[in-house]
């Protein structure tokens, strides 16, 4: 069994004096991966996303049905001609600076968020009108039926809402200062990457009247301050909270649930109802992905079960699925997918001597510090292996690896060529929303897939108002996603919330929330 002594560092961590509120107004969190980048417009990074709905608003938001309702926005109007969206912000808005939110400093907020945002909303925006400090509007370049979906959207670049001095900062750069209007404030001052971040609850903050549901509804905060301790070690991580030195890990090993159900004093919780999909994202800018038949390769060298198995190890806790769309939901199709993902790995040779692959090693990213990501790029090594690749796996922590990612160099001065990873199902329900879809070259997320007909294929689902067409179109999305390798689904998987049984007030949602959650 792992050492259930904690090391002197952690027991140092978990010890550290400060000048916290008592016991029960502090929650302690250990997260799936240390926060590092702090700007959620930069990077779609899930801890940076979860650091900016603790500090930051948005304009609308998902709730547990996911239906889009509005959040800072008191009330909206559509023109007749569906081109014009006129909104007005709640009375009584304020930054944690104590000044007032203003029509000024979200469309500030807006026109940076598109400016990063890779769906296809952003290209649909033809421009901003500040009617008063309240009230404002946006027109489009032509009608579509995204604008509160993608207002409201829970996952890749989210709009959140920051005042207009920061908003104004280059989209291509980070930001250095962190006002929000949300419901805490982000502790900069204690801030220690590697050990510890701290949120504060903001005692301004007016939550909506509404229950909370999903990111939607009244945020409540009812506790004072908030911990993120970063401990790597995930044994360390689950002895910690069976010793009640911490209240939540947010996602513990799959293979560590039998203990935690053991314990009277522990609790699992399923809050991301959709589960999440695990992908392998190949780089188009570079030898040999750049060959559309050795993207295609892939689709024969790989098989979801190997993947799945290896990161969950239980069954009870994954579902192959060949779909871009999460299974399940209206847009999904596997149609056309009973020869991939096969691991046929005489096909994959045969593609790979088609297009006269010289044996130019693979640049593996090897994320090794998340537990549900660290078994995946071996697995990938060996397939890739066994289908006629050459591979050099290179390792490192999972933030190391989200800034590497960004880099568009030849894999010999830094860059890559193929990383895995996993994305929640909220941003795998249509088209429009998918940013791991996005295929416009330089403007997509790292891997830069350039397909003007899968871009064509997106904008019509957008373009598309009858249900009926939408998933006829979705279906030829799949199928040109399929033909040109954007990336390639490796399967969905489900995770648990481990918490004391004293903390209470989960909501469902992809990805953990603050609000709401009190400690007895």
């Amino acid at each position: 069994m792992r050492g259930l002594i904690p090391s002197l560092a952690l027991f140092m961590l978990l010890s550290a004096p400060s000048s916290a509120p008592g016991a029960q107004s502090t929650v302690r969190a250990v997260m799936h991966s240390d926060l590092k980048v702090l700007d959620p417009i930069w990077t779609p990074a899930t801890i940076t996303r979860l650091h900016a709905y603790m500090i930051y608003d948005t304009l609308f938001a998902m709730d547990e049905h996911r239906e889009i309702k509005p959040q800072m926005v008191e009330r909206y109007e559509v023109s007749a001609d569906k081109l014009t969206y006129t909104f007005t912000l709640r009375d009584g808005l304020v930054w944690h600076d104590g000044e007032p939110v203003t029509s000024q400093d979200c469309v500030a907020s807006l026109k940076r968020w598109s400016a990063r945002d890779v769906t296809v909303f952003s290209g649909l925006i033809d421009g901003y009108q500040i009617i008063d400090s309240r009230t404002f509007s946006l027109r489009l370049k032509e009608p579509t039926g995204l604008v509160l979906s993608a207002l409201g959207k829970s996952a890749g670049i989210v709009p959140f809402m920051m005042p207009k001095r920061v908003a104004e900062t280059d989209p291509n750069k980070q930001i250095s200062e962190f006002v929000g209007s949300g419901p805490f404030i982000f502790r900069k001052d204690e801030w220690r990457p590697g050990e510890m971040v701290v949120y504060v609850k903001f005692d301004k903050y007016r939550p909506r009247s509404e229950p909370a549901s999903g990111f939607a509804g009244g945020k409540v905060v009812r506790v004072e301050r908030v911990e993120w301790r970063a401990i790597n070690d995930h044994q360390q991580a689950i002895n910690a909270l069976l010793a009640d030195e911490i209240d939540i890990v947010e996602q513990p090993p799959h293979d560590l649930y039998p203990l935690l159900n053991k314990d009277p004093g522990i609790h699992l919780h399923k809050l991301n109802q959709l589960g999440s999909q695990y992908l392998f994202r190949p780089n188009w800018l570079v030898r040999p992905f750049d060959h559309p038949l050795v993207r295609k390769a892939l689709w024969y060298a790989f098989n979801q079960e190997d993947f799945l198995n290896a990161a969950t190890g239980d069954s009870a806790y994954y579902m192959a699925c060949k779909a871009y769309f999460i299974c399940g939901t209206p847009f999904s199709s596997q149609e056309g997918t009973e020869e991939l993902l096969t691991s046929n790995f005489v096909k994959a040779r045969a593609l790979l001597k088609e297009a006269q692959y010289d044996g130019t090693p693979i640049v593996l990213l090897h994320s090794t510090d998340l537990n549900v990501l660290a078994n995946l790029a071996p697995v990938a090594r060996q397939l890739l292996e066994r289908a006629g690749f050459k591979v050099d796996l290179q390792s490192m922590d999972w933030q190391t690896l989200v800034t590497r990612r960004t880099k568009k160099d030849a894999p010999q001065l830094g860059g890559w060529q193929g990383f895995l990873t996993s994305t929640f199902g909220a941003e795998l329900l249509d088209p429009a929303i998918s940013s791991w879809l996005t295929s416009n070259c330089d403007k997509a997320l790292p891997g830069w897939p350039c397909d003007a007909q899968l871009e064509a294929l997106r904008l019509q689902f957008a373009r598309q108002l009858d249900p009926i067409k939408q998933q006829a179109v979705a279906r030829e999305v799949q199928v040109r996603a399929r033909q040109v390798t954007p990336y390639v689904p490796l399967g969905q998987w489900y995770s648990l919330v481990a918490a004391r049984s004293n903390i209470a007030g989960f909501l469902t949602t992809p990805t953990i929330v603050f609000w709401n959650i009190e400690k007895s």
